[in-house]
C-alpha cells in the first residue's frame, strides 16, 4: 500500500453523525498498526480526544455502516469500533510516530482538505449565476478530481474525461493534450 495515494485514503472516508470519518480499523491499516494500538493511544491519552474527535458509534450505526461497506474482517471484533474525524485523525499524528504514520498523515490531511475544497466548489457552482465564475469553478473542480483521482482516470493519447453525477449538477471534466 502506497499511504500517500489520494484515492486509497479516500475509499475509507465514510459518514458517520453528518461527519466524514475513518472507521479505527482503517486508520490502522492507513499507518501499518493494529487496530488495539489505536484504541490504546486514545484510551491513554484522553485530554487529546475530546468531544468531536472521536466517535464512538453504537450498535445502529454499526449495523448500518456494516450494510454500506465491506466489514469482512470486522464483523468478529466484540467491540463496536471507533470513528475518527479530521481533528481526531491530526491529534492520532502526534501520538503514532513513524516514517509511516507521518506519510500517511499528510496523506490523510491533504485529502480530507481537497475533498472539503471539491464540496466547497460544487456547492458554489450551483448556486452561481455568473459564467465567468462558473468557468473559474470548473476548471477548479476539474483540477481538485485531477489531483483525487489521478491514478484512477481514464487516459487516451489526446485526452482525459472524468464525469461525476451530484444530486444537483453534474460534472464533466476533460483534459486535451497538446
Amino acid at each position: 500500500m502506497n499511504p500517500l495515494n489520494y484515492s486509497f485514503v479516500e475509499q475509507k472516508i465514510c459518514v458517520v453523525r453528518q461527519k466524514n470519518v475513518i472507521l479505527d480499523a482503517d486508520v490502522a491499516q492507513l499507518y501499518g498498526v493494529q487496530t488495539k494500538h489505536v484504541n490504546q493511544a486514545v484510551k491513554n491519552n484522553p485530554e487529546k480526544f475530546p468531544p468531536g474527535y472521536v466517535i464512538e458509534l453504537d450498535e445502529t450505526e454499526w449495523i448500518d455502516l456494516r450494510s454500506k461497506i465491506l466489514t469482512a474482517n470486522r464483523s468478529m471484533s466484540r467491540v463496536l469500533p471507533k470513528a475518527f474525524t479530521e481533528k481526531g485523525l491530526y491529534m492520532l499524528a502526534t501520538i503514532l510516530k513513524s516514517d509511516q504514520a507521518t506519510a500517511t498523515t499528510i496523506a490523510i490531511i491533504e485529502t480530507f482538505t481537497k475533498l472539503r475544497q471539491l464540496s466547497e466548489a460544487v456547492s458554489a457552482l450551483s448556486n452561481s449565476p455568473d459564467p465567468k465564475k462558473k468557468k473559474t469553478l470548473l476548471n477548479q473542480t476539474g483540477q481538485l478530481m485531477n489531483d483525487l483521482l489521478g491514478d484512477e482516470l481514464h487516459t487516451s493519447d489526446t485526452e482525459t474525461t472524468l464525469e461525476l453525477n451530484f444530486a444537483l449538477i453534474k460534472l464533466k471534466h476533460t483534459m486535451k493534450r497538446k
